[in-house]
């Protein structure tokens, strides 16, 4: 704190952590240091100074002085001996420790404490310790003395009786003591200063300002013995370019004033040829590791306000691709239709496939298990959306919530088909064949959509009355993704019960579905409509089937939809949408009555009807269904309302009887349509 106020102001510092010290002598208390577990090679204790005091009146109180600026670091008053070593901490940054001379002998080591072996600290708690824990111990190794720059034990501490101190001045690797403070949760003083970077050479000037204090204030005798156990590496010297500041910074900085700053934060330079110099941090600086360390000690003391302040330049992008668009607007669509959407973690519990009721074969149980899941009970990656909003949809209902409708987009994963690839490592390019194996080896990940529909989709009210979601709804959803999108689709409800052969299910492939004979599980069989895009199957919607509604606790004729939307926005990605003009002509309306087989679709029908119609059509909408006994067994009526305009004039009576027949023909040809009289 003091060198950086005189970096800041420019006042004269003396520092007192260069003071003379006492070289070490034959006769100190000896200390042994035995590591057999370094952290990255660094020593556990690489520094014990030991002094001897003699005849210290441990009981003398302590100066108010003292005791004033103890208190005002948030520190009480214990003992004269704590006192002084809690107060030279203070000043130097020190930790030290005082021992009962008389109890623990003339003598110490430092070892790594033996796995499970257990030590009770000066708090009364018995900790179990582990293999990385460093302890100092008496000379014999008999009595562990204290978890190393962590907090003693009782036995050796200074009491009331006690004549004789021996004094520990050491040096701790701060990975192990920080390691040790929050394994037994100890943040003690000492271990704060230790975990981040202490001195190593302050050691024996703070022993030595400790041994004066307790000689001048407890009565002591200073014994003149010391030991000064020392292995510290020393500093490694940084070769730097005294262009480096202006290069990483943007500043101009003279190699004058790098030399100048560096020499004012303690270091030492050696000239290393043209425009370079050896820098050598001092022993309070273990941070400066690089020259990037030192840029930012010439930055920081020359001033931050001397950095402009710049806008980086940047390169204009491409905006977002189509595929990101369509997205996009497909979430949009679902919010703006009153979907709320909501994000679930993609990961299940294999049980949710029978909850599902897929059949044992159904490719959709075929999922990626994680090594290393979040949680034990979904160790899988879902396959398909609904594996995990049902679940969403599940936790509304449970939790009071009965009347929504939520959807969710992402990615599913399919792995069906994958094989098994080689682990390669970073240190080079990889091959051409390398890659493709690692793709191979790469889980079909295709971007789907879903919604599920619970309970009243709208309330009773003054003017209004109840009404419950239906297969309805989940199919607007759908049609309102494509309608945003502008990407032709059809849909179809042919019965798996009636014909089998011509169902389809979510499941896998290129686009997450696949064309055959499954079942549409979790779907109801009867009242679930196909989604079909370019003559494929992309998704599904209508009424979840009974068992999955009990199965996850949901109301009675519970919906839901799922959309593949990958093969959806492939469709569009090289798309461009033309705006036409609006039409000043007056509109003409038609109404049409078709008379088909049950078993064709609505869809396909208005499929014949939009392209007979051409640029004239505006909408084609289906308002009626009607079955009856004049119709005949397996008929169903089908009524279109059409909106016919002309960008080139007033539509004739003559026009619209012709565009009239060329649809009855069309449907006549396709699908033995007749017209309903």
């Amino acid at each position: 704190g003091a060198r950086e106020y005189s970096h800041s102001t420019g006042a004269a510092f003396t520092d007192p952590g260069l003071g003379e010290t006492p070289a070490a002598t034959a006769d100190g208390a000896p200390v042994w240091v035995k590591d057999d577990a370094p952290i990255r090679g660094n020593l556990g204790c690489d520094k014990f100074v030991t002094r001897i005091i003699r005849d210290v009146d441990v009981n003398a109180p302590t100066p108010k002085w003292m005791v004033k600026r103890l208190e005002a670091a948030g520190m009480r008053s214990l003992s004269l001996p704590v006192d002084i070593t809690n107060y030279v901490m203070l000043d130097l940054g020190q930790p030290m420790h005082a021992y009962d001379l008389d109890v623990v002998g003339e003598g110490l080591g430092v070892r790594r404490a033996k796995e499970g072996e257990t030590f009770t600290t000066l708090d009364e708690l018995e900790r179990t310790l582990s293999s990385e824990d460093l302890l100092v111990v008496d000379a014999a190794d008999e009595n562990i003395l204290a978890i190393a720059g962590v907090m003693g034990g009782a036995r050796g501490e200074v009491t009331d009786t006690t004549r004789n101190i021996l004094l520990e001045a050491a040096h701790f690797e701060p990975i192990t003591i920080a390691r040790s403070a929050r394994r037994h949760r100890l943040h003690t003083e000492a271990a704060k200063r230790y975990e981040r970077g202490v001195d190593p050479q302050l050691a024996a000037v703070a022993a030595q300002r400790v041994v004066d204090l307790l000689c001048e204030l407890g009565g002591g005798t200073d014994t003149g013995r010391v030991f000064d156990y020392d292995e510290v590496k020393p500093a490694e010297a940084i070769d730097f370019a005294l262009s480096e500041p202006e290069r990483l910074i943007g500043v101009e900085y003279s190699p004058e004033r790098v030399r100048e700053i560096l020499l004012t934060i303690g270091c030492q330079l050696e000239e290393a040829g043209e425009g370079r110099i050896l820098v050598t941090p001092p022993s309070w600086r273990p941070d400066l590791l690089g020259p990037a360390h030192l840029v930012e000690e010439v930055a920081r003391l020359d001033g931050y306000d001397r950095i402009p302040s710049e806008k980086p330049a940047t390169s204009y992008g491409h905006g977002l691709t189509a595929t990101q668009k369509a997205r996009r607007d497909a979430a949009r669509a679902l919010a703006d239709a009153g979907l709320v959407q909501v994000l679930s973690y993609p990961f299940i519990n294999e049980s949710v496939f029978d909850r599902e009721l897929l059949a044992p074969e159904d490719p959709r149980r075929v999922a990626v298990r994680l090594a290393n899941p979040l949680a034990d009970d979904a160790p899988l990656m879902r396959t398909s959306i609904l594996d995990t909003l049902l679940s969403v949809a599940e936790r509304n209902i449970a939790r009071g919530n009965s009347d929504f409708a939520v959807y969710e987009s992402g990615l599913v994963t399919r792995p069906e088909g994958t094989s098994l690839a080689a682990r390669y490592g970073t240190e080079r390019t990889l091959t051409d064949d390398e890659k493709k194996d690692l793709h191979a080896g790469t889980p079909l990940q295709p971007y789907h959509v879903a919604g599920v529909f619970c309970g009243q989709a709208e309330l009773d009210g003054v003017v209004s009355r109840a009404r419950q979601f239906d297969w309805a709804d989940a199919l607007q959803a759908v049609r309102k993704v494509f309608s945003t999108l502008g990407v032709a689709y059809q849909v179809s409800n042919e019965d798996s019960r009636q014909r089998p052969g011509l169902n389809r299910a979510l499941s896998v492939g290129g686009d997450g579905f696949i064309e055959g004979n499954a079942s549409v599980a979790p779907f109801h069989p009867g009242r679930c409509a196909r989604i079909i895009v370019r003559g494929k199957t992309i998704g599904l919607a209508g009424q979840l089937h009974p068992s999955v509604v009990s199965a996850f606790h949901l109301p009675a004729g519970a919906c839901a939809f799922e959309l593949d939307l990958d093969a959806v926005t492939e469709a569009v990605k090289n798309k461009d949408f033309q705006v036409k003009a609006l039409s000043t002509f007056p509109l003409a309306k038609e109404d049409l009555a078709l008379v088909v087989d049950e078993d064709v679709p609505a869809s396909s029908l208005q499929a014949v009807i939009e392209k007979q119609a051409g640029e004239v059509l505006e909408e084609c909408r289906l308002f009626d269904v009607f079955r009856g006994p004049q119709l005949g067994l397996g008929k169903k009526s089908l009524a279109f309302a059409l909106r016919l305009r002309s960008p080139e004039g007033t539509l004739k009576a003559q026009q619209i009887t012709e565009l009239r027949g060329r649809i009855v023909k069309a449907a006549q040809k396709k699908f033995k349509a007749e017209l309903r009289a």
